[in-house]
């Protein structure tokens, strides 16, 4: 707000200058800031609004140019976008299949060692497997060996047994000797039994086949009426084991007679049936 001075005392007045004392009259005069201030600032705004019109709006271009325009930069921007997310979708799957091939090393290195550990378990059970049947057929070849020395200590006295009661019975007894002869007969008896429970077979050949595998021959017969290479006489019997001789018998062997005919099926049939018709 501004004071106007006004001098009180005019011409008209004819007073005289000296007689009236000269007074200053200010009359306050309102201007509105605010309106300035908004007269401004619409100014500004015009101007920048007049800016912004020339720089959206080029010189010289129409509304479709801009429209084009427009497309044209969203377009490069969303190429540009997916120009960058398929850099950062490329760098990914590059890591992922390191990560894949590295986890797939991983897996053959680790099939491997579980295979050949599946190999060496397989070698281990089967040398296993095998020692175990090695140890067992070897405590039982060490069973049979002790038993078969064992038979080998007891033959010749058996053989003694035997021709002690074959000379018993050659000649005549009394009835004490002949009660001694008996009991030592049921001792050999016993004995032999004892010995068969162990698997120990007697081989007493008279009358079959000559077998070289089985049999020793001493001596030979002439005897027309049996067929050749048949056992005549046993001087000592023989005795196996299963499949083992443990001594074979000591035989005479029959020469001049026919041929022994082949065995047949037939022939086979009747010495099976012979036994059963004997135990009838």
């Amino acid at each position: 707000m501004s004071a106007v001075r006004v001098d009180a005392n005019g011409a008209a007045s004819g007073v005289a200058p000296d007689q009236s004392q000269e007074q200053d009259v200010r009359i306050p005069v309102e201007v509105d800031e605010t309106a300035e201030d908004q007269t401004a600032g619409a100014a500004d705004a015009a101007a920048d609004d007049a800016a912004g019109a020339e720089a959206a709006e080029p010189e010289g271009m129409t509304e479709e140019e801009m429209v084009e325009a427009a497309i044209k930069a969203g377009e490069q921007a969303a190429d540009d976008d997916f120009k960058v997310q398929l850099e950062i979708a490329k760098k990914e799957l590059s890591e992922v299949r390191a990560q894949l091939e590295e986890a797939l090393s991983s897996q053959n290195a680790a099939d491997t060692k579980a295979k050949e550990a599946a190999d060496r378990t397989a070698r281990l059970q089967a040398d296993w497997e095998n020692y175990r049947r090695r140890i067992a057929q070897e405590r039982v070849a060490e069973r049979e060996r002790a038993t078969e020395k064992l038979v080998e200590g007891l033959l010749p006295v058996i053989d003694d047994m035997e021709r002690a009661i074959a000379h018993a019975h050659a000649g005549e007894m009394s009835d004490d000797l002949r009660s001694f002869v008996d009991g030592v007969d049921a001792v050999h008896s016993k004995l032999v039994g004892v010995l068969q429970k162990e698997g120990v077979e007697v081989i007493d050949p008279a009358g079959e086949p000559f077998n070289p595998l089985e049999h020793q021959a001493v001596g030979r017969v002439e005897d027309p009426s049996q067929y050749d290479d048949t056992v005549n006489d046993v001087y000592q019997k023989g005795y196996r084991m299963g499949d083992h001789v443990v001594r074979s018998a000591m035989v005479t062997v029959t020469f001049g007679g026919a041929k022994r005919p082949a065995p047949s099926d037939d022939a086979s049939d009747e010495q099976d049936a012979a036994p059963a018709d004997d135990a009838e």
